[in-house]
């Protein structure tokens, strides 16, 4: 089985920041230190109200539960929005009858809209930081996900932007690379015996 991250891999990095920040009328560097240093509770399950009420602290502006709402769908909307090299890797691979999963950090309404995605018809298995109660690089997370996804860690190749979740992933045994790329994606595919040369 092939499984993914999601953002940053799946999904454009960045854009949610970007989207945020011009929501909010301040600047991305001031939104990112606010937007970061809360998300871990958020992405293992926390409420979006205050996740959203402690950046507004953070940035020093309160944030009601209308502004809560707006900014949710705008970061969920960013993230849930599948990129155009992936997509056409994916779409390759479920061409030729590959297995298909992602493993992400994600909150609950983020899983949600990703469920929701047409594009995620094509993965058998959708697992999420919020449903586990655990976070990559937890190696617990590896060993939960193998669990939901029916799978044993020799039988999986996984692709995430973050270093430090791949080096946890190859220590539970799969076979995990560092995303840079579709086209080194693609190659790393190949080498696993994925994909043909």
């Amino acid at each position: 089985m092939v499984v993914w991250d999601l953002g940053g891999v799946l999904a454009p990095s960045g854009r949610a920041l970007t989207e945020l920040a011009r929501s909010l009328d301040v600047g991305e560097a001031e939104l990112a230190g606010a937007y970061w240093a809360h998300r871990s509770a958020y992405d293992l399950g926390g409420t979006a109200a205050e996740y959203w009420r402690l950046v507004g602290e953070s940035l020093g502006r309160p944030l009601d539960a209308v502004w809560a709402e707006r900014l949710d769908r705008v970061d969920t909307d960013c993230w849930a929005a599948l990129a155009e090299a992936p997509a056409a890797l994916l779409a390759e691979l479920a061409s030729r009858g590959a297995a298909l999963g992602v493993l992400s950090n994600a909150p609950r309404s983020l899983a949600a809209a990703v469920r929701g995605a047409p594009w995620s018809a094509r993965f058998e298995t959708l697992v999420f930081s919020c449903d586990l109660g655990l976070m990559k690089p937890d190696r617990l997370v590896y060993r939960a996900a193998d669990e939901r996804l029916g799978t044993s860690p020799r039988d999986v190749v996984f692709f995430d932007d973050r270093p430090e979740n791949v080096a946890a992933a190859r220590a539970h045994g799969w076979r995990a690379h560092v995303w840079t790329g579709a086209d080194a994606a693609k190659a790393a595919l190949i080498g696993e015996g994925v994909l043909d040369g």
